[in-house]
């Protein structure tokens, strides 16, 4: 049946789920999804996900909803050692502190600004919104200060999940290298690499694109 991913190139979830299935050499098929457009909230796309959330990823029997769930699948299935997903349970725990990391605190902080932007047609942000991105670049570069990169030394999925937040973060408002020196290096290494240019970097860009046309007009 082949991997299938349910998606939306604008989606920072969906992105960090493209970039993993890269690293990993998973060869999937990309179906996308019309949120705009309310496809998501059809029966048959309720049937593999009623929280009615993308991305969704089908590997032959097995259908996942969350991208988080589904970088931790790709990486036990298909990682070729454990080095983006240790399997030392103290390491483990790192990464999933951090993947947890993202999903409440740092993606949260950019869904409260472009779900109502994309899809509730709002034209504003309110400055407590952006407030609270400029809380997450805090807390990323507390970590950052402690290991090269967010769960350790070493890139994990962690990373990732985290970059399709702050690489769109970035462009709703920018990162100030001079207070954030760690996230910005952090942030510049990571959008180099050929993952991120080919799976995140023209979602980011269109996300980006999007909510400053929205809030502009």
């Amino acid at each position: 049946m082949g991997v299938k991913l349910y998606a939306l190139d604008m989606s920072p979830p969906v992105r960090a789920c493209m970039m993993a299935l890269g690293v990993f050499n998973v060869p999937f098929e990309k179906i996308l999804v019309n949120v705009q457009g309310g496809e998501h909230l059809t029966p048959e796309y309720l049937k593999k996900n009623p929280l009615h959330t993308i991305p969704v990823l089908e590997d032959g029997d097995i259908t996942i909803h969350d991208s988080h769930a589904i970088l931790t699948y790709l990486a036990d299935t298909y990682g070729k050692d454990d080095s983006w997903y240790p399997k030392d349970v103290k390491k483990r725990t790192l990464v999933n502190q951090k993947l947890f990391f993202n999903a409440g605190v740092m993606f949260q902080k950019l869904r409260n600004i472009t779900y109502n932007i994309v899809l509730k047609g709002k034209k504003t942000i309110e400055p407590e919104l952006l407030d609270g991105v400029t809380e997450g670049y805090e807390f990323m570069e507390a970590f950052l200060s402690r290991s090269k990169y967010i769960a350790g030394d070493h890139v994990t999925i962690a990373d990732i999940a985290i970059l399709s937040t702050v690489s769109t973060q970035d462009l709703i408002l920018p990162i100030d290298a001079q207070k954030y020196p760690k996230l910005k290096a952090w942030l510049e290494e990571l959008k180099a690499t050929p993952y991120c240019k080919k799976y995140n970097e023209e979602g980011a860009n269109a996300l980006g694109a999007y909510v400053k046309k929205s809030v502009s007009s």
